[in-house]
């Protein structure tokens, strides 16, 4: 992000013409969540650019607000008030992922899901199911463990190996089936396979007789995949080829679509 105007005058328009300390708020906010939730006022003075006064002042309103709250150490985090606002933008963000998810089970003929990281767990927030009569089911709001599933690879393959062996120690990666990966090793070699092919694969990892393959939302205002799963014996290698190609261009259109102010 850009650094902020060092002005003092919080209540003037901004050059968007928008109100200057709400985009410098907002700023704020989106500079702890990059910051891992927690920061101190001379962290986001340096990111931002702001003098600590003004952010001093943006922060009290914030903690009176609940969208931010004050550590026993004096710095500041993330507040509970913004759990209530991320669900209800999950739920939305499922509502305008649907078309292209139904785009997908027309091209493909398979289940489409949508999924996001949230904390250490994968969490679906949309599914348009396939028509055959077999077909897979996830319930939207289920959640998971990243390491044994294809939206899981795709959402973690550009993470720093460090934390993505950071959230393996946390969560442990028990086996679902036989085919699990179930070291960090393993599952770091697998997200260079993501990276050097452009989509992950769930084969047989989180249930036998079902493959998934899995492609991240570009530039998605929270890190978000979509993907499709079927039985093992339509989502064939052969498939993949077909498959892929609609995944990632769904993919790209969707990304336009969350960027612009009237998603599809």
């Amino acid at each position: 992000m850009p650094p902020s105007s060092a002005s003092t005058t919080d209540s003037t328009k901004s050059a968007t013409g928008g109100v200057q300390s709400l985009e410098r708020a907002f700023d704020l906010l989106e500079r702890m969540a990059d910051a891992g939730g927690e920061v101190g006022l001379s962290e986001l003075s340096a990111s931002s650019g702001l003098p600590l006064p003004t952010i001093h002042r943006l922060m009290r309103t914030l903690v009176v607000c609940g969208y931010v709250r004050q550590q026993a150490n004096r710095r500041y985090a993330l507040g509970p008030r913004l759990i209530r606002l991320g669900e209800s933008a999950s739920r939305l963000l499922g509502t305008w992922a649907r078309p292209y998810l139904a785009r997908l089970v027309e091209e493909t003929g398979e289940t489409a899901n949508m999924a996001l990281l949230d904390g250490d767990e994968i969490v679906y927030v949309a599914q348009v199911p396939s028509k055959h009569s077999m077909r897979m089911f996830t319930e939207v709001g289920r959640r998971v463990l990243p390491h044994s599933t294809g939206v899981g690879k795709a959402l973690l393959a550009n993470t720093p190996d460090n934390e993505v062996r950071a959230l393996l120690a946390r969560t442990g990666m028990p086996a679902a089936t036989e085919k699990t990966i179930t070291t960090a090793d393993g599952f770091l070699a697998a997200l260079e396979d993501v990276r050097r092919l452009g989509y992950a694969i769930d084969d047989n990892e989180q249930e036998i007789g079902v493959r998934c393959l899995a492609v991240s939302v570009p530039n998605s205002p929270t890190a978000a995949a979509i993907s499709i799963s079927g039985p093992a014996g339509r989502v064939t290698e052969s498939a993949t080829e077909k498959i892929v190609p609609v995944l990632q261009q769904v993919a790209g259109e969707l990304s336009e679509a969350l960027a612009s102010q009237n998603p599809a």
